[in-house]
């Protein structure tokens, strides 16, 4: 080989070398999700303080400069931050109503004491219309306020696609996170808005959960 080719091959090879250490990357907004692993799209969905494990959900403040994207022409508004570690008590898909544009699947989570099985075993639950429902054969297992404190029906609206899909795959008895922002949506006349409270039942007592991040345990 000749000086001259050699030199050339070495010009050849630092060049590639540089490409590689200097070259842009890009970093995927979503990955795939799976038991234990958590799903979020940053970017577009800040995620907010997160739950401890085995707490009760964490509601707080929205900061300063915090949007959400509009969905269908409609606004959505944040109310507060939302996390929450809970056992799926229940799932229901929703495909017909003004809702269901929104929010897809609604999830009855529990935490504290309702996500034990000897609990849980002498309660029967179920979903329908919007609403969670649970009753029992002779007596409450737990105080029926505590029941109240530890569940609730939540209607799920994903920040995009992927986590749709994630939300999609969550089946009844998982334990999930769930993190995000309680929010409002306007359409004209139409409203529909997140309950605040863990404290109450009845109409209005859902959640409206813009999802940014699911975790699947």
């Amino acid at each position: 080989m000749s000086l001259r080719t050699a030199l050339a091959l070495l010009l050849l090879t630092c060049a590639a070398l540089a490409w590689l250490a200097f070259r842009p990357t890009s970093i995927p907004a979503t990955a795939a999700i799976g038991h234990g692993t958590t799903l979020a799209q940053a970017s577009r969905c800040p995620l907010p303080p997160r739950v401890e494990r085995g707490a009760t959900p964490l509601q707080s403040a929205v900061p300063d400069g915090v949007a959400l994207p509009a969905i269908e022409g409609a606004s959505v508004t944040p109310l507060a931050g939302f996390s929450v570690e809970a056992r799926v008590l229940s799932r229901e898909d929703y495909g017909m109503g003004r809702e269901a544009e929104f929010s897809p699947i609604d999830l009855a989570l529990g935490w504290g004491r309702m996500t034990d099985d000897a609990v849980l075993s002498q309660l029967d639950i179920s979903q329908g219309g919007r609403w969670y429902r649970y009753s029992w054969r002779d007596a409450p297992p737990i105080p029926l306020d505590e029941i109240v404190r530890s569940s609730a029906n939540m209607h799920m609206i994903p920040a995009d696609d992927a986590v749709a899909a994630a939300l999609d795959r969550i089946e009844r008895g998982e334990r999930v996170r769930i993190d995000g922002w309680l929010v409002q949506i306007d359409a004209g006349r139409w409203r529909w808005r997140s309950s605040l409270t863990r404290e109450d039942s009845g109409g209005g007592a859902c959640e409206l959960v813009y999802v940014c991040a699911v975790t699947r345990e």
